[in-house]
């Protein structure tokens, strides 16, 4: 089939690769002049497998409403006139349930997993190098009641098989040597130690490379304007430079998938939640991190990217917008300079991203009610995460094969 996918992010090329080892003939557009330009180009680094949770969780709320008031707060809220986000935001709050948590992290855990051992595989398979390390990663808290909160994800990890370890400051000491230095202000940590880290734009590049030789076609530079849909079929894509043919189409273009989809009366829970992240020189290896630590306080990831540090985190809802808050550089600086300051932080390099997100964390991938048009979208603070084993999931489906995990509830009808 001819298989067209919108998006060269990271979930469009890993999803354009499995699909023409699939034997489809693939063309990525994508409106950037390469892959991995956006959401993908400098996000956290971390390939979180197991520390893999929605937002939407029993107590948020209330942790929200004082998180908007806290100095180096880790949520921003800019309310607008928006019914995108007012709907998406009662949906969140609709989830923040025990029942809705457990579910929605037990579908989150299982495409994680499957992701991993996907990941494992396409690893092997191509060789390809992106700073990667396989150490875990390190879920930090400063105080008691964080430790006591983890409580919900140990039972969720437990239930799931997934391999944890509870750590006192000593234990975290032995995991991450770095913070021998600031012991006294830590009380214990959870390690996830199947995660790994890495480069997401240094992985999309080199796994494009790939694909082409699989003999994938890309076409960058390229604006969609909206897809060709005859009575229930979808047709063919259509952009600045002239209409694409297609029998069947993915839809990989994270925050800006419910835009394009709206005029074909498909209703998409995604909205874009904006975050940030540093890159930063290392110049004194002691003091930095082995692998990812996340700073449970700030909600910030603090990641070792071979000769560099990557610090991303904290939530922007704010719309489409990018622009770059010197607040929000703040208090990445605080976090990391306060556990790991091996870096040159004012050699530093300052981004930030959309990232798209379901009220229930986990993502949309499968069919719509239009045939040949699928969605691989959705996936928040994890796309790199999940990557690998939605693009599995994607090409399975489309090619009409069955999945290896259960994919019925990932479906965008599961808001139905």
């Amino acid at each position: 089939m001819k298989v067209v996918v919108l998006g060269a992010g990271i979930i469009g090329v890993t999803s354009a690769y499995q699909l023409a080892k699939a034997g489809h003939e693939v063309t990525v557009i994508d409106r950037q002049q390469g892959p991995a330009l956006e959401t993908s180009f400098a996000n956290a680094g971390e390939v979180s497998f197991g520390y893999c949770s929605p937002w939407a969780a029993p107590g948020i709320p209330m942790k929200a409403i004082k998180w908007l008031f806290m100095h180096h707060a880790p949520l921003i809220l800019r309310p607008k006139v928006d019914g995108a986000m007012l709907s998406w935001l009662v949906k969140m709050l609709s989830n923040c349930t025990s029942e809705r948590y457990a579910i929605n992290k037990s579908r989150m855990l299982r495409l994680a997993d499957y992701s991993r051992i996907s990941l494992a595989e396409l690893r092997k398979e191509t060789g390809i190098a992106y700073d990667e390390r396989m150490q875990g990663t390190l879920q930090l808290f400063r105080t008691q009641a964080q430790l006591d909160a983890s409580a919900k994800d140990v039972k969720a990890l437990a239930a799931d098989g997934i391999p944890y370890e509870v750590l006192d400051p000593d234990g975290c000491v032995g995991v991450e040597p770095a913070l021998r230095h600031v012991r006294g202000k830590i009380v214990g940590g959870l390690l996830t130690p199947k995660d790994e880290t890495g480069d997401c734009f240094k992985f999309t590049n080199a796994l494009a490379a790939k694909a082409i030789e699989l003999g994938v076609k890309f076409q960058y530079g390229t604006m969609i304007k909206g897809l060709d849909v005859e009575g229930s079929q979808v047709r063919g894509v259509m952009t600045n430079l002239g209409r694409v043919d297609a029998d069947a189409i993915v839809v990989a273009l994270g925050s800006y998938s419910p835009l394009l989809l709206k005029p074909l009366d498909i209703s998409l829970s995604v909205y874009p939640v904006k975050g940030y992240s540093l890159t930063i020189p290392i110049t004194d290896a002691s003091r930095a991190p082995e692998s990812t630590v996340m700073d449970e306080t700030y909600k910030i990831a603090i990641t070792r990217l071979g000769d560099r540090i990557r610090v991303g985190g904290m939530a922007e809802i704010s719309g489409y917008t990018n622009d770059l808050g010197l607040a929000r550089r703040r208090t990445l600086e605080h976090s990391v300079t306060d556990l790991f300051p091996g870096g040159d932080v004012a050699k530093a390099s300052f981004w930030s991203g959309l990232r798209p997100m379901t009220p229930d964390g986990t993502p949309v991938i499968g069919p719509t009610k239009i045939k040949g048009l699928f969605l691989n979208t959705g996936h928040g603070t994890l796309g790199w995460t999940m990557s690998s084993g939605s693009a599995r999931v994607i090409s399975d489906l489309v090619s009409g094969r069955k999945p290896d995990i259960d994919a019925t509830d990932l479906a965008i009808s599961r808001y139905a």
